[in-house]
């Protein structure tokens, strides 16, 4: 008797498999994909929000700084004298407006004179550091002013003098030229509030 030939079961995949397996696929690499944008996102978010607390942080060393270096001598204009310390409301928002002189050399070389008459504003949401040409000025000098945070809503700063309260302008009658603290609030553009109280003396 001889065998009759087997018959070979070996066939390929069918239409449906094939496309099963693509839709499995597809969904597969979309999970994958989402994954990796999530991720992306969140580091980006992560930078971003990392640079603006540095830049932040660099502002309130850079004016902590300034304000630690004020002395008290007055700056000269031509109608009279601008006091050595001054803080006083900006705009109708209620942003501040400082101006002050710092020890240091200034611009413009003058025997006799070591100083720096700068000041602090907030401007289309950027918080700006001035510089006036010369500790002693004529009252329409021209100022070089730079933006060092931006997103700034509010910029507010409140000073303290021997009464141990705190006022939103400088100087006061009978105190010192200097404040003894200043109290400086940034409300950011999403709400955040950032707030640095820096004793003088």
């Amino acid at each position: 008797m001889t065998r009759a030939p087997s018959r070979d079961r070996r066939r390929g995949f069918t239409l449906v498999e094939v496309l099963v397996a693509l839709v499995i696929l597809a969904v597969v690499a979309l999970l994958a994909y989402r994954a990796t944008a999530a991720m992306t996102d969140g580091e980006a978010r992560l930078a971003a929000e990392s640079e603006r607390w540095r830049t932040l942080d660099r502002f309130f060393a850079r004016f902590e700084g300034d304000l630690r270096e004020a002395v008290p001598r007055p700056s000269r204009r031509s109608a009279g004298s601008e006091p050595a310390w001054l803080a006083q409301p900006g705009d109708s928002d209620g942003n501040s407006a400082l101006a002050f002189t710092r020890a240091g050399p200034e611009f413009v070389v003058e025997p006799g004179i070591a100083g720096q008459r700068i000041g602090y504003r907030q401007r289309g949401g950027n918080v700006e550091v001035v510089y006036w040409p010369a500790l002693d000025n004529p009252d329409d000098a021209p100022v070089a002013a730079y933006a060092l945070v931006g997103g700034v809503r509010h910029f507010r700063v409140r000073v303290q003098g021997a009464g141990n309260g705190w006022l939103t302008a400088w100087p006061v009658t009978g105190d010192s030229p200097l404040p003894r603290a200043v109290d400086v609030v940034l409300e950011l553009d999403d709400g955040t509030t950032v707030e640095r109280v820096i004793a003088l003396r």
